[in-house]
């Protein structure tokens, strides 16, 4: 049976177009959280870790901390990493792991 940093693990080992899971990257003194590109967006999007923020993961990469955040109504970085382990934790109890 896996657990939730093992499949975070797993998951991070992957080139980032391919992978299914939310991963943080630092630059210029700032984190960032990458939620993985769904099938029908052009871009992958990186929120601040700790503010209601996020900036296209093409600008993260071109220019880091300089990057042009927006402001968004319900989801932080920390957010989108404690959904994904919850979603896993269930999968995990529900057998989907093993």
């Amino acid at each position: 049976m896996m657990d939730i940093d093992a499949i975070f693990a797993a998951d991070h080992e992957r080139p980032p177009v391919e992978r299914s899971l939310p991963w943080p990257e630092t630059r210029d003194g700032l984190t960032v959280i990458i939620e993985p590109k769904p099938h029908w967006a052009s871009d992958m999007r990186a929120f601040r870790a700790k503010t209601r923020a996020y900036c296209a993961y093409a600008d993260w990469t071109a220019n880091g901390a300089r990057a042009r955040f927006f402001g968004h109504i319900d989801t932080s970085g920390d957010d989108l990493i404690r959904k994904a382990r919850r979603l896993i934790a269930s999968e995990i109890a529900d057998g989907h792991w093993n």
